[in-house]
């Protein structure tokens, strides 16, 4: 069990509400005592409570893609990451880590990549190439996943309603087998 915060559609600058998100992820460090990580970029913030299950010493979050311009906090299990890195002869892993997978996938495939995961997850991904955003659940919703806006119209992500709690005006379940790509919509999709 981990925690994930993401922040995206900033109308603020990023640095501006580090604080904020570092309080957000507080509220859930319970779900990960062994490493806390934080991104913030220009137009996004992602953090990570780790709770080291799949490679404990290499891998903490946020992951980071090689040119460092897109990372990604997962919470969950990818069973099959194994075979998923064995279809990716291109990429340079630079962890053990099942989550690792889930941003080659995005590099190689965009966001249709979801559909060849099986586990057990709720993952935030920001693109600083194109300042797009990915948020997905798995289909049977086992990974809690949450997210709100703000009265600004931020919007935000998290394991944990708490999280939200006190910073959304407006508070949904993210729901089962769902995903959000800023390209496509605001409102989550069904892709399972």
């Amino acid at each position: 069990m981990c925690g994930i915060i993401g922040a995206f559609e900033l109308k603020q600058p990023a640095s501006s509400l580090r604080s904020q998100v570092l309080e957000m992820s507080k509220r859930i460090r319970h779900r990960g005592p062994d490493w806390s990580g934080i991104f913030t970029g220009e137009k996004a913030l992602l953090a990570h409570e780790r709770l080291a299950i799949v490679d404990p010493k290499s891998g903490s979050q946020p992951l980071y893609s090689p040119d460092g311009k897109v990372v990604l906090a997962v919470n969950g299990e990818i069973y099959n990451h194994h075979e998923l890195r064995n279809s990716l002869p291109d990429y340079e892993f630079s962890t053990q880590s099942d989550s690792e997978v889930v941003l080659a996938l995005y590099l190689a495939k965009g966001p249709s990549f979801v559909d060849e995961l099986n586990g057990i997850f709720g993952f935030a991904l920001y693109d600083s190439r194109d300042d797009s955003f990915f948020v997905a659940r798995d289909h049977m919703g086992i990974i809690p996943l949450y997210y709100g806006e703000d009265e600004q119209g931020q919007l935000f992500v998290a394991s944990e309603l708490k999280s939200l709690e006190g910073f959304c005006t407006t508070i949904e379940q993210f729901p089962p087998g769902h995903y959000l790509y800023s390209k496509t919509g605001k409102a989550p999709q069904r892709w399972y």
